[in-house]
């Protein structure tokens, strides 16, 4: 097992194309155990694409990703999936003429240390109120996101690829996943966060990675926020 001292998840010189455009220009990073890491930039920056690279669903990548000191390039979806890690779209992928229940139950255990439902309800208690009634496409943008981060907890994947979770949600919504995150990183989940929101990533995240034009430019521990709030500006416009 790793210690915090060794990544969890190393990105080293991750290119990456969408059919003839050159998304990605060489990036790099690293997310260790027990971490909320964010990726921060405008839209278009490449955010998104790094978190599909990791997951091999681009149409041609190359560089390194390494989880658990495995190299993962040339690693289908599925096995980088089964490897443990677990992605949570900007879309959310909730299937509308399914139950809450089934849409829960629909991913497969892959790894073991999964959340139950029991636990889930406990940090999600909209669900457990629409469990067996409510198909998916009678639900509420918040009860969707809700039911998209809760989805990918049952399959015990070590690693949390969290895309725009807080995009169109109301205050309070994303209040309560705020709480949720932070939650799950006391109890030992790894995540990684794709954010514009700063705001909202300034109350989750332990460290910061700016994205722009396909590179990284910034980075910089939560500690350091308040000395790169000018640089913020500059890059995000906050």
């Amino acid at each position: 097992m790793l210690d915090v001292h060794t990544p969890l998840l190393a990105v080293k010189d991750l290119q990456a194309w969408y059919g003839e455009s050159h998304i990605l220009h060489g990036v790099s990073f690293d997310v260790h155990p027990g971490e909320v890491v964010t990726l921060l930039g405008r839209n278009g920056a490449g955010k998104t694409t790094t978190l599909k690279s990791i997951m091999g669903i681009v149409s041609q990548r190359s560089g390194s990703v390494f989880f658990e000191g495995s190299e993962l390039i040339g690693c289908a979806s599925h096995h980088i999936a089964r490897a443990g890690i677990a992605f949570c779209p900007e879309e959310r992928g909730i299937f509308s003429s399914l139950t809450v229940e089934e849409n829960l139950l629909l991913p497969p255990q892959v790894k073991s240390g999964g959340l139950s439902l029991d636990r889930i309800f406990e940090l999600f208690p909209n669900l457990k109120e629409r469990l067996g009634s409510s198909q998916g496409s009678k639900l509420s943008g918040g009860e969707q996101q809700m039911l998209a981060i809760a989805r990918i907890l049952r399959t015990g994947a070590r690693l949390l690829l969290l895309d725009e979770p807080t995009e169109g949600l109301a205050p309070v919504i994303i209040q309560q996943i705020g709480k949720t995150i932070r939650t799950l990183k006391q109890q030992g989940f790894t995540i990684l966060l794709v954010e514009q929101n700063f705001r909202f990533a300034s109350t989750v995240a332990d460290r910061y990675y700016v994205m722009e034009n396909g590179r990284m430019v910034e980075t910089f521990a939560s500690a350091e926020l308040d000395a790169n709030l000018e640089k913020l500006h500059d890059y995000l416009g906050v």
